[in-house]
């Protein structure tokens, strides 16, 4: 996800209407920050499901998965 993608899904969720006032960077700063953080967690809800694969080894897809953080 870059800026453009996020700014568009605060659009879209009508979340962007709270940061429309002189302190937009600000607002979109956070916003990054927040959408960070998810992406984090989803990543590793994804990984997590991969292991629990064990004994079909999926455990290559979930260090891929991890690595996506380090990109």
């Amino acid at each position: 996800m870059n800026r453009d993608d996020i700014i568009l899904m605060a659009d879209a969720s009508g979340l962007s209407f709270y940061g429309m006032g002189r302190d937009r960077e600000k607002f979109i700063y956070y916003l990054e920050a927040f959408a960070s953080l998810v992406s984090k967690h989803e990543r590793e809800a994804c990984a997590k499901l991969c292991e629990a694969q064990g004994e079909y080894g999926w455990q290559q897809y979930a260090d891929a998965i991890r690595l996506r953080e380090q990109a």
